[in-house]
């Protein structure tokens, strides 16, 4: 026996059926026929169907015929008032939900579409004031839809406290509330309003122990208080109730990360792998942990698993580079900072490590010119122009030194560091009265950075002027 679906049985086949007869029966309203009756749900269901191909021009007259014969039809007017709001025509969409207002002022449709209109005409305030009227007449579910309403309005002009006020008010009324606990979460960080927090949580858990969204959110304002330790007590409560909690092990690894327990942030960090797809970011903070407990072959293995998933994040590179500096691996350094370069060319920081790079490879000539590429971008920075007169020194190039000992000084607001090395540049150019003078310049603002010039080249101290001037400082305790 050869078995087959009737389709003339079929539920979608019979409702297109019905809606093409609705379509027939309109268009022998509108062309007087006799006999052409609709039903009032039959003319809902007319205007969804123009509503779905957003012929709204369509709607409107299919409003008007409908309300001809429905004149006491609330629904008909929320219908023609959204249609007039689509079409921009929002004076007389106020005038429709006036005349629905006086048949049902009970129905939300009504404020939320007057909302809509406000909003419209950038009237944010008056979108509002309807609201907060509308919202002590209503109670329950109807009242949390207009609660809902109203924090969009506020986000709209960016009244960001009554935001969180909604989301507090709501999840007073409705504590198991998804939407408005995911909602929570995002307002407490960006208002900072983490104590308001805590209290409402607190008091949401020990009605309902088993929320777990309740306990993240503790966690969360816990965080923003820096209570990491706290927080990790909230969320292992989250992850315990779900333990496929993916962003509760997300916090729990940033939390971790804030202690310090790198272990235990790498632990949960590869929870969150497990769970939900790779991200760049949770192998990067992996690759961050590993990194501060020195095991740098496990931090380079994290963070090109993270550069493989976001390419165009020159910072990976970076990162990458500096695990192989930490091994003294020069040449495998430079080879991922020459990629970060050439998405981010001057960026400051791939450039000194360039420099630092070249520098231990003893190829001077490209060490200056990255350290050069510091200095240009950020003048004020003391460190480049201290690694630029580092290498110069080394290449002895010491009338260059002086000179660019004076653009340093003259850059850095005058930066005691650099009458030292403008001394050493001096003393080893032969110059000794000069570097003596420079030396007590350097002395007599920070006698302490003495170290500093000492450490740049230790045979300075067979100088006799040198050692008189510091042995002069050491005598009055300005160094120690």
């Amino acid at each position: 026996m050869t078995y087959y679906f009737d389709m003339s049985k079929s539920p979608y086949r019979q409702d297109r059926e019905e809606l093409k007869a609705l379509l027939q029966q309109y268009e022998n309203l509108k062309a007087g026929l006799p006999n052409s009756f609709i039903e009032e749900d039959g003319f809902e269901r007319i205007v969804e169907y123009f509503e779905e191909k957003e012929q709204f021009t369509v709607v409107l007259e299919v409003c008007e015929y409908a309300i001809s014969q429905y004149p006491y039809s609330a629904s008909l007017l929320f219908v023609k008032a959204n249609a007039l709001i689509v079409l921009r025509k929002y004076d007389q969409a106020l005038e429709a939900l006036e005349q629905a207002e006086l048949l049902d002022s009970n129905d939300t449709t009504l404020y939320i579409l007057k909302t809509d209109v406000y909003l419209a005409l950038d009237q944010q305030e008056k979108a509002a004031a309807v609201l907060e009227a509308a919202i002590e007449d209503f109670s329950g579910d109807e009242k949390l839809d207009l609660l809902f309403e109203l924090a969009d309005v506020y986000d709209d002009y960016e009244n960001f406290e009554k935001v969180f006020d909604c989301f507090l008010e709501i999840l007073k009324l409705d504590p198991n509330s998804e939407e408005a606990l995911y909602k929570i979460c995002f307002w407490t960080d960006f208002t900072g309003r983490n104590e308001e927090s805590i209290k409402l949580h607190q008091n949401i858990i020990e009605a309902y122990p088993f929320n777990e969204l309740a306990w993240f959110n503790l966690g969360a304002a816990y965080q923003g208080l820096k209570l990491h330790e706290k927080a990790i007590d909230a969320y292992m409560y989250a992850v315990a109730i779900n333990e496929k909690f993916d962003y509760a092990y997300r916090n729990l690894g940033d939390a971790y990360i804030r202690l310090r327990k790198y272990k235990d942030a790498i632990e949960v960090l590869e929870k969150v792998l497990e769970l939900a797809r790779p991200e760049s970011v949770i192998y990067e903070a992996i690759g961050h942990c590993f990194d501060k407990l020195n095991n740098y072959s496990q931090a380079r293995f994290n963070f090109k698993k993270a550069s493989h998933l976001n390419a165009e994040d020159s910072q990976l590179y970076y990162k990458i580079a500096l695990t192989y500096m930490n091994e003294g691996s020069w040449q495998s350094a430079i080879k991922q900072l020459l990629i970060a370069v050439r998405v981010h060319k001057m960026q400051p920081e791939y450039n000194l490590a360039l420099g630092q790079c070249y520098l231990n490879l003893n190829n001077t000539d490209e060490a200056i010119t990255y350290f050069g590429n510091v200095v240009r971008v950020r003048p004020k920075n003391i460190n480049g122009w201290m690694e630029l007169l580092k290498c110069m020194f080394n290449a002895a190039m010491y009338e260059e030194g002086q000179e660019y000992a004076d653009f340093a000084l003259e850059q850095t607001d005058q930066k005691p560091i650099f009458y030292f090395y403008k001394s050493m540049f001096l003393f080893s150019d032969g110059k000794i009265k000069e570097g003596v003078i420079q030396l007590e310049n350097g002395m007599a603002l920070n006698p302490k950075l003495v170290k500093k010039f000492i450490e740049l080249n230790p045979a300075i101290l067979q100088h006799p002027q040198v050692v008189e001037v510091i042995a002069r400082y050491k005598k009055h305790k300005y160094i120690r």
